[in-house]
């Protein structure tokens, strides 16, 4: 990968001046790059990783890891499907993967019952749908190559019988 878009995606808001030093460009042409990239959808968002366990108001909020099974439909493929459920509200990802199940879903709701009532009310019911299984998110450690919590030493206590 390019070594701007490298930069750009580990850091996205160093500045054009930074850029321009270390890949040895000026700033017009680190710009220009910039948005020839987000004008072909290389560079399709600027992201903040945000630890939503520090947020006393996200808490609430409640994550899961859904794995679909789906047959896909003739001349149309997995593509026809998986943007019927990308389009959902509650479906925050959405990828097309390898093994017993065919998508895996990270979908996002205010509490257990609000994802069980996406499955069962929207999800299963499709046509192609042939199985689910949920998976809830308990804790983050890492996302993205960014480890939330370093553990300071924190140990569990030893149990003896």
């Amino acid at each position: 990968m390019d070594e701007l878009l490298e930069l750009l995606e580990n850091n996205a808001r160093i500045s054009l001046e930074d850029l321009a030093k270390v890949t040895g460009r000026s700033q017009k042409e680190v710009a220009s790059r910039i948005k020839k990239y987000e004008k072909k959808g290389i560079i399709l968002k600027y992201k903040t990783l945000i630890n939503k366990n520090k947020l006393r108001e996200e808490k609430d909020k409640v994550l899961a890891l859904i794995e679909v099974k789906i047959t896909p439909q003739k001349d149309l493929g997995f593509d026809y499907i998986a943007e019927r459920i990308y389009k959902f509200e509650e479906v925050k990802t959405c990828y097309l993967v390898s093994g017993t199940f065919d998508l895996l879903l990270v979908v996002e709701g205010k509490d257990i019952q609000t994802v069980a009532n996406f499955v069962a009310e929207k999800l299963a019911p499709l046509n192609s749908v042939r199985g689910t299984t949920t998976h809830f998110l308990l804790k983050k450690y890492k996302e993205d190559g960014v480890i939330f919590e370093k553990t300071k030493g924190k140990r569990r206590l030893s149990i003896a019988y």
